[in-house]
């Protein structure tokens, strides 16, 4: 039996991503709702039970699509 291991080696907290692209934190919380593990989203909890969100780069590149659909619709 083979044994699967995880290939995510880094991930950036949503504070980074948020900074990188240049958007509203608290806007990509509102839209983090829409993603699943499965999509690249990540919880991190710290000693004070405090969770944050943090994406692998499969999770960045899914956040971008949802924000770029976001913004079409709005069209």
């Amino acid at each position: 039996m083979t044994k699967q291991l995880n290939k995510i080696y880094a991930i950036k907290t949503i504070a980074l991503v948020a900074q990188e692209m240049g958007e509203d934190e608290d806007w990509l919380n509102e839209i983090i709702e829409e993603m699943e593990p499965e999509d690249g989203l990540i919880w991190v909890y710290g000693p004070d039970g405090k969770g944050t969100a943090a994406f692998s780069d499969f999770g960045v590149e899914n956040l971008e699509d949802i924000i770029r659909e976001r913004r079409h619709l709005k069209k």
